[in-house]
């Protein structure tokens, strides 16, 4: 029933709660403590602490400073999911919205106080007022002290950080911060901070190695997830879309999330490299691409592709694809090994690609030709290159100098993909009919042993066309 009078502020813009005295006092009392421990992965203070100890020696008695960054704007009032900045987290072992670690430089190392913003709690104004950091709008959050606990790191108030500045010299800055917000206390990115952080974080740890290999166990299953929901994805429209959801969801349940779009290309969109818009049907007789990875909890993300009949068979033109992947693989694997120069298995797997797309005559030229430097005719099929660092980024260690990434040698500790693949898009003239619309990818995550021994982490999901077809008749059941 209506109520028989008009409210008191009828005809008068909205009150603004904050400035209601009455509803402040109500709104502040009568809370029970509600606690939330600091969600530290096990392990991960530990890893962070040696971290800080490496990138002190690394970089000398100077001072620096990391941020973590804040959940970009999608659109008007909301935000993207928050994804803390990934040297970062290597520093503090978690991530934290609108939070900063500084090093002090002290004449022997560093000393590094964290500044993060704490929950706002019952009785303060921005408990019903800030939906970044009131607990009404985000419920029970880690106090300042629970942090430190947790991180067994000193930790202040982000309010404070301005203050800090002024006993700094100089600092060197890192992590994702918008411009403006650098702008406001006078800081400048620096790129030597950040390439030394990468080419420390390309040797990982005992602990940050067991991260990656949860976050590949985790993959494992959320691929057999997505096999066997293959004839629902079949039956309805965008199927494509079925089976990312599928992954996705399994990664949510698994792990923190995905470390980057996951990527489900079935027939002709199979080759396009990036086809992370998955609004296309499964096309039974076609090649289905899925390049995907589980982010763990600790956010390490593993990197996994395999190309799967969506049937349990592949036909003739489909094998006949994967088969030259899977060889370039093969020799891509076997060249991956630790002394070798970083970019021996990728010139191992394209030697490979080139003499076969020769040997099927689609190579026009002579296969040294193509493999110059002057050459690359055979990139037109595949223009990417066949691997990269893994850890914390998808793409890890991106801002390492060449000398200590494509120029530098292959050695323990060291996590990367090898990924060759062939895509011959469906407009292409200049493939046989019957391969156009085809896109194979095989996609392992390769880790140097502390014994020099090659690892494959993502072993347990199969490679060749017949144990793929085996694989995916055990998922459809």
């Amino acid at each position: 029933m209506s109520p028989s009078h008009k409210p008191p502020y009828s005809g008068q813009p909205k009150p603004k709660l904050q400035d209601v005295p009455a509803f402040v006092d109500m709104i502040g009392k009568g809370w029970r403590n509600q606690k939330r421990p600091a969600p530290v992965v096990a392990g991960a203070s530990e890893a962070a602490a040696n971290h800080r100890e490496a990138l002190s020696q690394a970089i000398g008695q100077r001072d620096m400073i990391v941020f973590c960054g804040h959940a970009p704007v999608r659109n008007n009032d909301c935000n993207y999911d928050f994804r803390g900045d990934s040297n970062f987290i290597w520093l503090v072992g978690a991530q934290l919205e609108f939070a900063a670690i500084v090093f002090r430089a002290n004449g022997v190392g560093h000393d590094a106080t964290l500044y993060l913003t704490p929950p706002a709690k019952p009785g303060e104004r921005d408990f019903f007022a800030s939906a970044a950091y009131g607990e009404l709008w985000v419920g029970p959050s880690p106090s300042l002290r629970d942090w430190h606990s947790a991180l067994d790191l000193p930790v202040a108030d982000y309010a404070d950080f301005a203050q800090t500045l002024d006993w700094l010299k100089q600092p060197l800055v890192s992590g994702t911060v918008p411009g403006d917000e650098l702008a406001h206390f006078q800081l400048k990115p620096s790129a030597e901070l950040d390439q030394t952080l990468s080419q420390l974080r390309m040797f990982k740890d005992e602990w940050e190695v067991a991260q990656l290999q949860e976050a590949v166990d985790a993959s494992v299953g959320g691929f057999k997830a997505v096999a066997a929901d293959l004839p629902e994805a079949m039956r309805v429209p965008r199927g494509e879309r079925w089976l990312q959801g599928t992954f996705d969801r399994w990664a949510r349940l698994h792990g923190n999330g995905v470390g980057y779009a996951s990527i489900v290309g079935s027939g002709p969109h199979a080759p396009t490299l990036h086809w992370v818009r998955c609004d296309g049907d499964i096309i039974p007789d076609m090649p289905l691409l899925l390049d995907m990875g589980v982010e763990a909890n600790s956010l390490y993300t593993a990197d996994v592709t395999r190309t799967i009949p969506p049937t349990g068979e592949f036909t003739p033109a489909g094998r006949k694809v994967h088969d030259m992947v899977e060889a370039s693989h093969r020799a891509g694997l076997a060249a991956a090994v630790n002394g070798a120069h970083f970019l021996d298995f990728h010139y191992a797997s394209m030697e490979v690609l080139a003499q076969g797309l020769h040997d099927w005559g689609i190579l026009k030229v002579s296969v040294d030709e193509a493999l110059s430097p002057a050459g690359q005719q055979h990139r037109r099929y595949i223009v990417c290159g066949v691997g990269h660092h893994l850890g914390l980024d998808v793409h890890d260690c991106a801002k390492a100098d060449s000398s200590h990434y494509d120029l530098a040698t292959l050695e323990p500790g060291m996590v990367f993909t090898v990924e060759p693949g062939l895509y011959f898009h469906s407009n292409d003239n200049t493939v046989p009919p019957e391969l156009r619309g085809i896109g194979v990818r095989i996609e392992d995550d390769v880790w140097i042993r502390p014994d020099g021994e090659q690892q494959v982490l993502s072993a347990a999901l199969p490679i060749s066309a017949v144990e793929l077809e085996s694989w995916t008749k055990a998922q459809l059941g």
